[in-house]
């Protein structure tokens, strides 16, 4: 959607957590435990917590139009409608009223199919904008049966500057759901009212207009170039039933109650990249209440909560797609890692080790399988699992240098360097510039001592890319040091340091190339303080310990490595 839409709706959903103390809640204090409860918990996005303190302290002031907001707000991100509606029932709404408390009004209206008492909410006079009174009304109309009336409304939105993606998209969606697909295919592909946003939602919504028009062709060339040749599985589904030559019925929007849900659904996807997650949440919940199984307002709620940390409340939502359902896959992978992030790693990975027995035909879910495995440091494993996604996938194709480096990473790490090698020797075949690619196999070869040569020319074309990424710098100094060539490496190996300050390799790393220069007490500097980070083995540990008590030379020479070039020999 265009930038000055979106923010024209930046004030649309406010937290309000920094206000002071209310002065009847001051008196109360009883309860100021509690209210300075529910502050910090909503400052952290704890909405279980400042939902739970909110009502405790309303409880002392019911009247108090501060915490009847806070309160509202509260039970609405943590999706307590129950508790939320008859509580925006009982608080003044309108032009000067609670913007959250005619939100959820008109949320819950539209959740039972009033339509009329839509209507009668918008001509009261709301602060919601008349971007969002709009599109309500209209929906609401075409729920009551009057068509022209709602095309109207949404041609008047379509005609403010803007709103105009807003208006079309909706007008799009509503001719779609009165059987009018010549006109909702005009929209849809720009004829009409210029080119619109591609989003997933509207892409759908296209192929299904395109197939009801008897243009499957149409419509699978859509799906190849918006979602390119291996989509996820539900696109997939799409494209093979009308390679099949099925007519796909127009199902994105159901019924008037689904258009009103794609209202706080388009609003929440619109904030999402202009404000605060917690702006957007609030929105995503009202579209759940309105539309209990919305897959796509499911996961934008999950991953919302993800993104805040409250991964507790994802994993129960992303629960709410039941097995077999539209997106399940997605939702289980999104379950999974809400789980990992919990410390539940177990029960992730059984997770994905479940739905990939469930959809073994899946590359994505493989691939989701490899990844929890090697980040659970099962390299074997995931490389087994790996190996599933790239049969799934067949010959290697650009788009599939991702599974091949991964791949290379777990037998690296399993001690499959032969295997390793050939993976991220195909990666780069397929995408010859990754930068994550280069490195990784220049470094792999900086470690192993071989190769270093071309290990040099792969990691400077890494650098270019991203000059800025400090492992990258770090592999640029540790293989010039490598190289014998000490005093160029000295520059990249601080850069490195100040990318990453807290690396415990790093910080090594640059202790070993001031060592080579001469500088011996910065050397023993960087030593400590790279045990001081953790080193990630006690092996690591070990070693930086033994530099320390004897010196690099004398460690060096214990483990039968070449000794340092001599620091004339190298300008130094």
């Amino acid at each position: 959607m265009p930038r000055r839409s979106a923010s024209c709706l930046l004030a649309l959903f406010a937290l309000g957590v920094a206000a002071p103390l209310p002065a009847r809640a001051q008196s109360a204090l009883d309860f100021a435990g509690p209210y300075l409860a529910a502050r910090e918990a909503a400052l952290a996005n704890d909405f279980a917590a400042s939902a739970r303190y909110s009502l405790q302290v309303l409880a002392a002031d019911p009247q108090n139009m501060f915490l009847q907001e806070q309160a509202l707000i509260a039970q609405v991100a943590v999706g307590d409608m129950a508790a939320a509606v008859p509580l925006a029932q009982s608080m003044a709404t309108g032009p000067t009223g609670s913007q959250m408390a005619t939100l959820v009004r008109l949320a819950d209206a539209a959740a039972r199919a009033d339509y009329a008492g839509i209507e009668a909410i918008v001509a009261e006079g709301t602060n919601t904008g008349p971007m969002l009174d709009g599109l309500m009304r209209s929906w609401a109309q075409l729920g009551s049966g009057q068509v022209s009336d709602a095309l109207a409304g949404f041609d008047a939105l379509a005609n403010d500057g803007g709103f105009a993606a807003f208006g079309l998209y909706h007008k799009a969606l509503a001719l779609g759901r009165v059987g009018d697909f010549e006109g909702a295919d005009a929209i849809l592909s720009g004829a009409e009212g210029g080119p619109l946003r591609a989003t997933r939602r509207s892409v759908i919504a296209h192929v299904q207009v395109l197939s009801q028009l008897d243009r499957n062709a149409d419509a699978l060339s859509l799906i190849a170039d918006l979602f390119g040749p291996d989509p996820d599985p539900d696109i997939d589904a799409l494209k093979r039933r009308l390679q099949a030559g099925e007519s796909l019925p127009f199902s994105l929007i159901g019924s008037a109650r689904d258009g009103l849900a794609e209202v706080f659904f388009t609003v929440a996807g619109a904030l999402t990249s202009e404000t605060p997650d917690s702006y957007a949440l609030g929105y995503a919940r009202l579209a759940l209440h309105v539309r209990p199984a919305f897959p796509d307002a499911v996961l934008l709620v999950a991953s919302l909560l993800e993104r805040m940390g409250q991964h507790d409340l994802a994993t129960n939502i992303y629960g709410n797609i039941a097995r077999g359902a539209e997106a399940f896959h997605a939702a289980e992978m999104g379950r999974a890692g809400a789980l990992f992030a919990l410390g539940r790693k177990d029960q992730a990975l059984e997770v994905l080790a479940a739905l990939a027995r469930d959809y073994p035909d899946l590359p994505g879910v493989w691939s989701a399988l490899g990844d929890m495995q090697r980040r659970m440091q099962h390299y074997a494993e995931a490389a087994a699992s790996y190996d599933q996604a790239a049969k799934i996938y067949g010959a290697p194709a650009p788009e599939h240098w991702f599974i091949y480096y991964a791949r290379g990473m777990a037998n690296e790490r399993a001690g499959a360097w032969g295997a390793a090698e050939t993976d991220f020797r195909t990666a780069l075949r397929l995408n010859p510039e990754q930068p994550q690619v280069l490195n990784y196999l220049g470094y792999s070869y900086v470690d192993r001592n071989e190769n270093l040569d071309e290990a040099l020319g792969m990691i400077e074309r890494a650098v270019a890319m991203v000059p800025n990424d400090g492992a990258i710098v770090d592999s640029l100094g540790w293989v010039l040091y490598r190289l014998g060539r000490y005093s160029e490496a000295v520059g990249h190996m601080e850069k490195a340091a100040s990318l990453m300050p807290v690396d415990s390799l790093v910080n090594d790393h640059l202790g070993d190339v001031y060592w080579a220069v001469g500088r011996q007490r910065e050397a023993e500097f960087q030593w400590r303080r790279a045990l001081s980070l953790e080193p990630e083995t006690e092996a690591e540990a070990d070693r930086i310990r033994r530099k320390l008590a004897v010196g690099l030379d004398a460690v060096l020479a214990e483990e039968g490595a070449a000794p340092l070039k001599a620091v004339a020999a190298n300008g130094n």
